[in-house]
């Protein structure tokens, strides 16, 4: 069975007429009647009722459902092979911190990878300060990250702000709680990111104001693993929202009154780079939508703004 012959059935069925689509696929109308008659009989049935007026048999009618999704998938690895032409072998090396490269990023590539199956994708974990030197040491392409605090050569371009929550055990006393208050923590033990990180500072500085120095610390440098002694009461975390959007057996998690923090997620380029390639802005495009998708009030970077002009 000849592609040809299913695509020109189509074409028939569309304009209801043999020299129509003989108009429209630029060969004499005996060619197409042609067509017809061999791919009805390599299918050993009749997909015309043979009248004044041109209508499909019922197993012409059929056919032709099936044939759209056909010709739809024919022309789908049509369009990749061209792309698979067109689009050279690469990579792509991206400085991602915690919690995106964890809860966000996957889903990401995963859609990516459909798209551009010739792209090689690398993802450095890392927080801000050290996306910001992989990038000045031209090791990543761009980064997904909270502000850095040494900003080099660097363009850094917020498009989400987070909010901060208390994680917990479920045996806490507070467990129970809808929405609590920093006055409300003392003497907890507070599980914390290293000390140079700038949400823990913003943190302890409002803590002090709240309850002093009536806390205890404990520190457990990777984010994502507070859930993990929270869950065993071993101590408290305040983080971001988004780390603590899955839920975790084990621990709750409660909304932090009056604690105006809202750690940005951004962008980090180099200052003097200004023109990207699609293969990066479809990346960079991918990043934004999830963050949008889990219904997250997003300000669109000046680099996809443009492009979109």
């Amino acid at each position: 069975m000849d592609i040809r012959e299913i695509q020109t059935f189509a074409v028939i069925v569309k304009t209801g007429s043999f020299q129509k689509a003989a108009e429209i696929l630029q060969y004499s109308q005996p060619t197409i009647s042609m067509r017809i008659k061999q791919l009805e009989a390599e299918l050993k049935i009749p997909l015309f009722e043979r009248g004044k007026t041109l209508q499909l048999t019922p197993a012409g009618t059929l056919f032709y459902e099936k044939a759209q999704a056909l010709l739809a998938q024919y022309d789908a690895l049509d369009q990749l092979a061209e792309q698979l032409h067109n689009e050279a072998p690469r990579s792509l090396v991206l400085g991602i911190s915690d919690p995106t490269a964890s809860l966000i990023m996957p889903q990401v590539i995963k859609s990516f990878n459909v798209a551009h199956p010739t792209v090689t994708i690398h993802v450095q974990v890392a927080d801000a300060n050290a996306c910001s030197q992989a990038l000045q040491d031209g090791i990543i392409d761009f980064a997904i990250c909270g502000a850095p605090n040494l900003m080099l050569d660097h363009y850094y371009e917020p498009f989400f702000h987070d909010d901060l929550n208390l994680l917990v055990s479920e045996q806490h006393p507070l467990a129970h709680r809808k929405v609590v208050s920093l006055k409300e923590l003392k003497n907890e033990t507070f599980l914390f990111t290293p000390e140079n990180c700038p949400i823990r500072i913003q943190i302890e500085q409002y803590l002090r104001r709240s309850i002093g120095d009536q806390y205890k610390k404990m520190e457990v440098t990777t984010s994502l693993s507070h859930k993990y002694y929270v869950r065993e009461n071993l101590g408290v975390s305040i983080f971001t929202a988004t780390a603590h959007s899955e839920v975790f057996s084990g621990t709750k998690v409660i909304p932090i009154k009056n604690l105006p923090i809202h750690p940005p997620i951004g962008l980090l380029t180099p200052s003097n780079k200004t023109d990207y390639d699609s293969i990066t802005l479809s990346m960079i495009q991918r990043i934004i939508e999830a963050f949008e998708n889990r219904g997250q009030e997003i300000h669109y970077p000046k680099i996809l703004r443009e492009h979109t002009k």
